[in-house]
């Protein structure tokens, strides 16, 4: 997502206020994703998807239990920020971890070496 942008920038004409909101607006994403994750219930969902793949809804149940239109919510949470996909089977609901989301929360990292290496003052 981030390449793509950047890449329609630089098809843009070269103004610095495009450039800047193209910025921003990358910066808006990558906290909203962020902050979709940074919850505890979400990132122990997100862990146990990540460690064993497909699991069904009822299998996701934390421990200690927190009831079921609450694990609903965060589930929704994870589905609706493109982390989580789902598959119906009859009545059930399986969840998967999307196969970008490992990247996708990794892109949204600050890239500490890169600032570093573009300061001269930091060294």
């Amino acid at each position: 997502m981030r390449v793509a942008l950047l890449a329609r920038a630089a098809a843009r004409e070269h103004s610095s206020g495009v450039v800047e909101s193209i910025e921003a607006e990358l910066t808006r994403d990558a906290a909203t994703l962020l902050a979709v994750a940074a919850d505890p219930v979400r990132l122990t969902l997100l862990n146990r998807l990540a460690a064993s793949g497909t699991r069904c809804v009822c299998d996701l149940q934390l421990d200690p239990p927190i009831p079921a239109n609450l694990l609903s919510y965060h589930l929704r949470m994870l589905r609706e920020a493109g982390l989580v996909t789902t598959a119906r089977r009859g009545r059930w609901v399986d969840y998967t971890l999307a196969e970008d989301a490992l990247e996708r929360l990794h892109a949204a990292l600050p890239v500490a070496a890169a600032t570093r290496a573009e300061c001269g003052s930091c060294r």
